[in-house]
């Protein structure tokens, strides 16, 4: 598979409360222009919108995000995800994520934790909370000393401030939720979330479309 931080310049970060919302909002995203999208394990619907994503939207590339434990590795690679994706990283976590055979970005916030990784092998991660961890500032000073590590930055990034992360050698796409705002999922206006995804799509460095 290509990797995740090439396929799009944005990844949706999606939090799903009922799942029967899955399959529309991913082929929603998918039209727009983003296959990739990160389905966060924070509800209890989670892993039923990766299988029916997974099995009903075979355009989009699903993943698993807010993975955090050995077990939701597991469940979320055995519901079809394709990629996964950590807040932080501890050993055992890391062996799990290595372990399931999908991609995997485990989150980072400071040059030690970048090094570590790269020490054991692992080059794209994610930079996270990316605002309140130093944002683009902190991003481009660690270009210079680590430029084999690439990012996904994600956390407080909107529609504004993503080109500026874009612009970044050492970034390959930002997550965000923009483009699944509350009341437009609540509505199940799908359309409206397929015309800011191909928004997002068309993104790139100096803020205009690819």
């Amino acid at each position: 598979m290509t990797s995740v931080l090439d396929l799009a310049p944005v990844l949706p970060v999606v939090v799903i409360e009922d799942a029967s919302d899955a399959v529309p909002l991913a082929r929603a995203l998918v039209a727009g222009g983003l296959p990739a999208i990160e389905v966060t394990l924070r509800t209890a619907g989670a892993l039923d919108a990766i299988r029916a994503i997974a099995a009903d939207v075979p355009d989009a590339v699903v993943g698993a995000g807010t993975v955090i434990t050995p077990d939701q590795v597991t469940a979320a690679v055995d519901a079809g995800a394709r990629f996964l994706v950590s807040p932080g990283w501890t050993a055992v976590l890391l062996e799990a994520m290595r372990s399931s055979g999908v991609p995997f970005l485990p989150g980072v916030s400071t040059a030690s934790e970048v090094v570590a990784l790269l020490e054991r092998g692992v080059r794209e991660m994610k930079f996270f909370p990316a605002q309140a961890a130093g944002g683009t500032a902190y991003l481009r000073s660690l270009a210079g000393p680590l430029p084999q590590a690439r990012f996904c930055p994600t956390g407080g990034i909107g529609v504004e401030s993503a080109p500026e992360y874009l612009a970044l050698p050492n970034v390959g796409c930002v997550g965000g939720s923009w483009m699944i705002p509350g009341d437009a999922v609540a509505a199940r206006d799908w359309a409206r979330i397929e015309r800011l995804a191909r928004a997002a799509a068309g993104l790139s460095a100096g803020g205009t479309c690819r």
